[in-house]
């Protein structure tokens, strides 16, 4: 009898706990934070224990990843071919100082196009600043990826400011030995309208691209597609280390892209993969593969994987749309992507209105978080190895998702990893029948650009055998 009364003891306090995690719904790697964070600055043995109980969080929540990550799956959108040359006037050039004249005496319809090889370039930035048109945009190219390697030593690379530019094909690295001195690659600011962005490679920047708004300018209708973006290194810098980092602008399509490997070394040590921000609306995340830790595994810090409002631009600031952002995004969209191994959220709302949340996978992560009264969102078709949850006022609509239970992850039991043959090591074949929704609708074109049925995987893919595999 007093064993049964001690079973039944046990098994309450369980069920207590169980109830209590659900309750405050917060992911084990998210507490860790919290712990390591309350027991900094107090006395080595508080310390000591603080960073003991984080690790045990850590390990319960991300699980061991002794097997190096496969290659990362490519997405079909990065093979949509170069924008079509035929009616384009060739400006070839074979030298950083016949690149620099081609592309400040630029006129619409130019296709300035480097011949193979290397080129440095020193000094600020590289001004994009005539306009171009529609019918007859300026285009900065190489004519294969690989054959051609710019070289910037600068704050900024390219410095677009005028509309209709288009980069393509181009191998871009920073080599700022002090990494604040390689801030953007891409600087797209004010009048920079209908910008394009395919088929790059760029590594090692604090934000391959920037965009923001300039004297009541924004760069809208931009396109970022099928670019390999990573750093070889934790960025040394304090600066705001975010390949993707848009502010204010609006009506841009990011598809198709690999992010990877963009860890912040100083300061607070927080990075995104890629956000939209500062009262900017209509822009969209889709069919993009985020590794927040591929090359540089356990590197100190907090990444997110894709935000909607990012760590918020403030209420009133120049770095809002006309002065005033009433929320940082309005109606954006992140549907189809793969997002893995990062340290804190995969997905984070922040103040983000009326956005749809759609058929996102997201493996070893914190899940879906948003937060505060004006973020609002549809999620639904989402396969989620963490949790999805709202807090400080923030609605969510779910539909037919799957997360995992808080409690769970505080048993080191993640059902969402056993879907794959190795889910750690981004071995995403399924294992057996994958999980089907009943009827959702029209999803969207899969994160290998498969068209779905009326009962399609939860989750960004069908058969990730459909996406070509880089060794990059």
């Amino acid at each position: 009898m007093k064993w049964l009364s001690l079973a039944a003891l046990m098994l309450a306090v369980a069920a207590a706990a169980g109830i209590a995690i659900e309750r405050v719904n917060v992911p084990p790697r998210r507490l860790a934070i919290y712990v390591e964070r309350r027991a900094a600055g107090h006395r080595a043995a508080i310390e000591s224990i603080g960073h003991f109980a984080a690790g045990i969080l850590l390990a319960l929540d991300r699980g061991r990843r002794s097997q190096p990550a496969l290659p990362i799956p490519t997405p079909l959108a990065q093979a949509v071919p170069p924008t079509p040359g035929d009616d384009l006037r060739r400006v070839a050039v074979a030298s950083p100082e016949e690149a620099l004249r081609a592309i400040g005496d630029a006129k619409p319809g130019d296709a300035i196009t480097f011949l193979p090889g290397t080129y440095r370039f020193d000094g600020t930035y590289i001004a994009a600043s005539r306009p171009a048109i529609p019918a007859a945009p300026i285009l900065v190219r190489a004519e294969k990826r690989g054959s051609v390697v710019l070289e910037f030593n600068m704050v900024e690379g390219f410095l677009v400011s005028a509309p209709y530019w288009s980069f393509e094909n181009l191998v871009i690295r920073g080599i700022c030995a002090d990494h604040s001195n390689c801030e953007h690659a891409f600087h797209v600011v004010g009048n920079a309208t209908h910008f394009i962005a395919r088929n790059n490679e760029i590594v090692d920047f604090n934000a391959q691209f920037k965009v923001n708004g300039s004297a009541g300018a924004y760069p809208d209708f931009g396109v970022i597609e099928g670019n390999v973006l990573r750093n070889e290194s934790i960025r040394d810098t304090g600066n705001p280390v975010t390949p993707i980092d848009l502010v204010a602008a609006s009506h841009w399509r990011i598809r198709g892209n690999r992010i990877s490997d963009f860890a912040k070394g100083r300061s607070d040590r927080i990075s995104y993969g890629a956000f939209v921000k500062g009262g900017g609306a209509d822009n969209r995340f889709e069919q993009n593969i985020v590794v927040c830790e591929d090359r540089l595994r356990d590197s100190p810090g907090q990444r997110v994987g894709l935000s909607l409002g990012g760590g918020g631009s403030g209420t009133y600031s120049d770095a809002c749309r006309g002065g005033h952002c009433i929320t940082e995004q309005d109606g954006s969209v992140i549907a189809s992507n793969l997002i893995a191994a990062c340290s804190d959220d995969g997905i984070y709302l922040n103040r983000a209105a009326m956005s749809l949340i759609a058929h996102n996978t997201l493996i070893d992560t914190g899940g879906i978080t948003a937060r505060f009264g004006e973020s609002s969102a549809d999620v639904e078709g989402n396969l989620v190895d963490g949790r999805v949850r709202a807090v400080h006022g923030a609605i969510l609509h779910l539909r037919d998702n799957i997360d995992t239970q808080a409690a769970a992850l505080y048993l080191g039991w993640h059902p969402v990893r056993r879907l794959f043959a190795d889910a750690l090591a981004l071995d995403l074949h399924w294992r057996g029948d994958p999980p089907r929704r009943r009827d959702s609708g029209e999803p969207p074109a899969d994160l290998c650009g498969a068209s779905r049925s009326r009962q399609p995987t939860y989750g960004a893919f069908e058969d990730i055998a459909r996406c070509a595999v880089s060794a990059n």
